[in-house]
């Protein structure tokens, strides 16, 4: 077993980036509600309590039993987490008299304390809260304030339990990740060893316990977490992993040929199934997103499972599922009601009959990516942007219809090319063009138009849990609308969407 960090979750927005830097210092580490706690086992090395958009002062503020690990584990309260030990030990948090948001600098620090080793004075950190904490009990020590917060940081006397008011998970905290590594090294006494190289190595050993002989049939799609996934079962299983690739007729432009292309220098033992008319068939008529992604979802299972019915005795199906999608398949208040049905986290239908072998399914993106450079995937693979489940079909607003797929396809290729010649699309996290169900009024030659709008959509991200879009050159844009008007019939304007996640999504629908 690893060693490994504990975060537990009140619901923050940040949670999801402490465990992510945790895991930049190659240290493993899970997230757990507050209220779904797992079993603190000899292999947990320490306890992070996040951060919550919730007051410790609200009648249904998140509460936890903190008997069941304080003391026994070092212990760091982040912003909420703080405020919550400090309350439950006796302390008195009120509403702060200016709002606590933004950078703002350590004027005191504490040297000498074991969170704050080679922090600089006056090291810049990010707050973010409304609630402060005005007294501490006698135990409590302050080890580091602000000009405006007093407390801006506390260990516990005689224990290893910390409490930090700032978020050190954010970049805008310039030392936040030498004072969780403090934590975590320094602290927890973790040994830093959870690399790609090793997560390979124990996976692969894990899966030939699992699998023995048996086989597995794993869907293809030609993105990064189902080649990776198929590359760590290869090499676990080799001939016994049957990959399919299915054409929905929802690919990108000439993906279908291109992606098998590629894989046959991987020596995967893979099948091809073109099945572009049966999804395109089933979709007629079908406007809402939700229902839209439960028919292709519907016909997935059904083409595949005829596909897999033809390799005999599967005993497994291999899903390229990571630790984001597990995650948001439980919220803090219980399972969420949000969650995209196309995550398919547990979602296979009964008459399959198959069990389930989820090899990435602790991995955040960046870390899949990571971990199949270690395996020798090449960066056309691995560089690939992300692209939804369902497809094009819910980058068409509306109805999808074959002509519609043509003609976006057809944008999405001029725009993706554009960004490659540009050197722009490895700086981009996920771009693709929206169909919209609007026309307008245009003017080509001496004729009027009234035909489709293309929306671009461009963002920068770290795993597409929050994302900004892109501040793409505006010469770039220009060449690229021009050319979607030029050489896409049907489509006569072109618009950029420059909306953030949170509140907007990546995608559309």
């Amino acid at each position: 077993m690893h060693e490994k960090i504990i975060i537990l979750d009140f619901g923050s927005q940040y949670t999801q980036l402490i465990a992510r830097r945790v895991r930049e210092l190659n240290v493993y580490c899970e997230i757990h509600p507050f209220n779904h706690l797992p079993e603190f086992t000899g292999d947990v090395k320490g306890i992070i309590l996040s951060g919550s958009p919730y007051s410790v002062r609200q009648a249904d503020a998140p509460q936890l039993d903190l008997t069941l690990f304080h003391e026994k584990y070092p212990v760091l309260g982040v912003c909420y987490g703080a405020q919550y030990l400090a309350q439950q030990a006796g302390g008195e948090v009120q509403p702060s008299t200016i709002r606590e948001y933004g950078r703002a600098n350590l004027g005191f620090i504490q040297h000498e304390d074991k969170l704050f080793k080679d922090i600089p004075a006056h090291s810049q950190v990010w707050m973010s809260h409304g609630d402060t904490i005005v007294t501490t009990p006698a135990n409590f020590e302050i080890t580091a304030s602000t000009d405006t917060v007093r407390v801006a940081a506390y260990r516990v006397t005689g224990t290893d339990t910390y409490g930090i008011q700032f978020h050190p998970e954010v970049t805008h905290s310039t030392d936040g990740k030498q004072l969780l590594k403090n934590f975590l090294v320094d602290i927890c006494g973790c040994s830093q060893e959870w690399t790609p190289d090793s997560f390979i190595e124990e996976t692969v050993s894990e899966l030939q316990q699992q699998l023995g002989n048996d086989k597995v049939v794993l869907g293809l799609s030609g993105g990064v977490d189902s080649s990776v996934a198929a590359m760590l079962l290869h090499r676990a299983i080799g001939k016994n992993l049957h990959c399919i690739f299915v054409d929905n007729g929802l690919l990108r432009k000439d993906e279908y040929a291109s992606v098998l292309e590629q894989y046959k220098h991987l020596g995967l033992n893979i099948r091809g199934i073109d099945a572009k008319d049966r999804f395109l068939s089933q979709l007629a008529g079908i406007k809402d997103p939700e229902l839209k992604r439960k028919a292709i979802g519907r016909v997935f299972i059904e083409v595949f499972d005829d596909a897999a019915h033809e390799v005999q005795d599967v005993v497994w199906l291999g899903q390229g599922t990571i630790y984001p999608d597990v995650i948001e398949s439980v919220s803090v208040k219980g399972p969420s009601a949000t969650i995209k049905s196309h995550h398919n986290v547990g979602g296979l239908p009964d008459f399959m009959k198959l069990k389930i072998v989820e090899p990435l399914k602790t991995l955040f993106k960046d870390e899949v990516r990571r971990v199949g450079r270690s395996l020798g995937l090449e960066d056309f693979i691995l560089g690939r942007h992300p692209f939804p489940g369902p497809g094009l079909a819910i980058r068409i607003l509306g109805e999808v219809t074959a002509e519609k797929v043509a003609i976006l396809q057809e944008a999405d290729s001029i725009y993706i090319n554009n960004l490659k010649e540009a050197g722009l699309y490895d700086q981009v996290w996920q771009a693709g063009a929206i169909f919209l169900p609007v026309q307008s009024v245009g003017v080509m030659g001496d004729e009027r138009t009234y035909e489709n709008v293309i929306c671009l959509r461009a963002v920068e991200s770290l795993d597409g849990m929050t994302a900004d879009w892109c501040h793409l050159p505006y010469q770039v844009l220009a060449k690229i609308s021009n050319e979607i008007i030029n050489k896409v019939k049907g489509i006569n304007r072109v618009v950029y969407d420059i909306s953030s996640k949170p509140p907007a999504t990546i995608e559309w629908e």
